[in-house]
């Protein structure tokens, strides 16, 4: 280990460079909803709470769901990047913001349709329910900020500029935060004030990204000003991969959601102590996610410069870096588990549900350390179908099958398919990678 670590001193340092500012934003996504919470939570009554949580849950989903729009861009830029090709990194800028903002008003268009499946699925009463409209009914309107958002993420990301997300979510949560304050404790707005501050935090946020990408692209000697960037059959491989993706995407949330969805089945307590375990994984993918990323970039530099010496290079510095920390969060949550999962709830009975299951927890990063990672070579890659397929079928196979069969175990079945699963995606996409490189496919 020291061997290698001496041997790509310089290549080591590159990669925490770029994964360094993506850790550190996402450390600070928790942080406004926690504000979120504390603001509304001090209204006197619990249906602004849970109005809150139903409605930007729905908007994160959806949010969530479009972050093929960063994966694409990434993936695609870091490849035009690797060849030094200047105008496709000012054509794929356009391509994927015309993208996001269709994607944006379909969306919009189909507010009224989300907000009936809203309340058809969650059966909240009334005034629950009226809340959470509330808050839909403004903050859908950020979509189109917050999607090019994510097209400008993943295109900083493309050309290696690491601290540029970092300073885009900084500007989104700092301003989101004090908006939250002014608008609802002091006018007194309500839920929809908070709505209006993440509305407002995002455009703010598009304006100052579209400044860093413009000053960028001067720097990278990218000039945004090109003809004939709308070609419509390079649209169409740019829909194509996004395509792929979004089915991934679809099919994660889809085991994500029969996970919540089941423990509620099976009890409130079960239904609590798993959302609070499943902070833990929040804070896997923190580190993880963040290495992922710089993959992502570094395997489509590479891949644009058609050099699978490098791309073979960049993932095993990834996996490098992703066993020590999940090594590290497998020793934490062994260490302090139990004082994590008292912190995150006082609830005496979801506290003993929550640590019966915490063995599951423990093993849980080492397991999924390759489906993070992988995900992020084969974002590079731009292999969106390799992804897909292996998601389903890690999904099918992994999760559900694994399931059905243990659902006698109750929630340890729940959370033995969710370990299979995990494992089953990072070896599925290990296998492929392999057989890539052995038949210099990459």
């Amino acid at each position: 280990m020291k061997q290698f670590f001496q041997r790509h001193k310089a290549h080591h340092k590159s990669l925490l460079l770029l994964a360094g500012p993506m850790i550190l934003s996402n450390i600070t996504v928790p942080l406004l909803g926690l504000v979120d919470t504390a603001v509304i939570g001090h209204l006197g009554s619990a249906h602004y709470l849970a109005g809150i949580a139903l409605g930007s849950t729905v908007i994160s989903l959806l949010f969530w769901l479009a972050s093929f729009l960063r994966m694409s861009t990434t993936g695609l830029v870091a490849q035009a990047y690797g060849q030094h090709d200047t105008q496709q990194l000012a054509d794929l800028l356009k391509r994927s913001l015309v993208l996001a903002t269709l994607v944006a008003l379909l969306l919009i268009v189909l507010s009224a349709p989300i907000m009936s499946a809203m309340a058809y699925l969650s059966n909240a009463n009334t005034a629950v329910m009226e809340q959470a409209e509330n808050y839909f009914s403004v903050r859908i309107f950020s979509a189109p900020a917050a999607l090019c958002n994510l097209v400008l993420l993943g295109w900083m990301l493309g050309v290696h500029y690491g601290r540029g997300p970092f300073y885009l979510l900084l500007v989104t949560n700092i301003t989101n935060i004090v908006l939250d304050i002014y608008f609802v404790v002091h006018l007194d707005w309500g839920v929809a004030g908070a709505a209006w501050a993440s509305l407002i935090a995002d455009y703010i946020a598009l304006l100052f990204a579209l400044l860093l990408v413009h000053k960028l692209a001067v720097k990278r000697g990218v000039c945004l000003i090109t003809q004939g960037w709308l070609n419509m059959s390079k649209m169409f491989v740019l829909l194509n991969l996004n395509r792929d993706i979004f089915i991934r995407s679809l099919t994660l949330q889809l085991c994500f959601s029969f996970m919540t969805f089941y423990g509620s089945r099976i009890g409130e307590t079960t239904l609590a102590a798993n959302a609070v375990l499943l902070n833990f994984l929040m804070l896997v993918s923190f580190a993880l996610d963040g290495v992922a990323y710089a993959s992502e970039a570094k395997v489509g530099h590479a891949k644009g410069q058609n050099n699978a010496q490098d791309i073979h290079l960049w993932v095993q510095l990834s996996l490098f870096w992703g066993a020590i920390f999940a090594l590290f969060y497998s020793l934490l949550f062994l260490l302090f588990g139990a004082k994590i999962i008292a912190l995150l709830t006082s609830v005496p009975e979801v506290i003993d549900t929550a640590n019966a299951y915490l063995p599951w927890v423990i093993v849980l990063p080492i397991v999924a350390m390759g489906c993070f990672l992988f995900d992020g070579i084969f974002v590079g890659l731009t292999r969106a179908k390799d992804m897909r397929n292996t998601m389903l079928f890690s999904a099918l196979i992994g999760f559900f099958a694994v399931f059905w069969l243990f659902r006698e175990w109750q929630n340890h079945g729940l959370w033995l398919a969710m370990t299979c699963f995990m494992l089953m995606r990072g070896v599925s996409l290990l296998m492929r990678y392999r057989y890539l490189y052995s038949h210099q496919q990459l």
